[in-house]
């Protein structure tokens, strides 16, 4: 099976924004078990900006998109190495991919994109995807990195496309409402959209609805799509192994 991972912000960061090592490590770690069953992965992780923020104090006033390109640039180095650090411990080899919305259309730099990916993979090398935010700002952005996961699920043919979340999925109203039931499966063409919310994550670029959203354009693409609970220990492992117990959102789609 191949399959994408993304990690969102809200996964990798403490409530105090700065990045939370531990359950980084704890992403790698079950990574790692996938490999060992013989799963490809590709790792779409967000976190760049919030790595960056944590290492720099900046003392005069800088607009969004200086922001989002100084700790950006500043954060993606300690954040590639703090994974190149981590995958080493289990022997396994990644590589950077930054990339901008403009290599999705169809042509020269989309193949050779698609190519990169696909000579990694077929040495053993992990992908790990981020956008490229030094030099995507405004209308070149994309929307957040769910949308850069379903284009990268797609492009890559894979089997499976993970969302992690801090939630275990879509619920019928707010999380927090004890008369909310979390939605484990969704057949093709059924609507949720009245369940979901527009609000965007505390660190990141997406929600809920972007998720949806993703996971509605690739489950018509044939990829199996989840959206589950990142903070839980072992999620992706027991989404693997015990799917039907795990609590999560699954998109299915059709035989044939």
């Amino acid at each position: 099976m191949r399959m994408v991972v993304k990690v969102g912000s809200n996964v990798l960061t403490r409530p105090d924004g700065k990045l939370d090592i531990t359950r980084m490590s704890a992403v790698i770690d079950q990574i790692a078990w996938l490999r060992r069953q013989g799963h490809e992965v590709i790792l779409v992780s967000s976190g760049a900006v919030a790595c960056g923020r944590c290492e720099l104090s900046v003392g005069h006033g800088l607009d969004s998109v200086e922001q989002r390109q100084l700790f950006s640039a500043l954060g993606q180095v300690k954040l590639i190495g703090l994974y190149y650090d981590l995958f080493r411990e289990y022997g396994l080899h990644i590589g950077q991919i930054l990339t901008m919305k403009e290599n999705f259309e169809p042509g020269e730099q989309y193949d050779n994109q698609r190519a990169c990916m696909t000579v990694m993979l077929e040495n053993g090398v992990i992908p790990v995807v981020n956008e490229n935010d030094t030099v995507s700002v405004t209308e070149l952005m994309f929307t957040d990195n769910d949308e850069l996961s379903g284009l990268i699920a797609l492009m890559m043919r894979a089997d499976t496309l993970i969302l992690l979340s801090n939630i275990d999925g879509i619920y019928t109203g707010p999380p927090g409402d004890p008369a909310a039931r979390l939605v484990r499966v969704v057949e093709p063409g059924r609507d949720l959209s009245k369940y979901i919310r527009t609000e965007k994550s505390a660190f990141g670029r997406g929600g809920m609805h972007s998720k949806y959203t993703t996971a509605t354009r690739v489950q018509r693409q044939g990829v199996r799509v989840m959206i589950a609970n990142g903070g839980r220990d072992n999620i992706l492992v027991d989404l693997i192994r015990q799917p039907a117990l795990t609590p999560h959102t699954e998109f299915c789609v059709t035989e044939g």
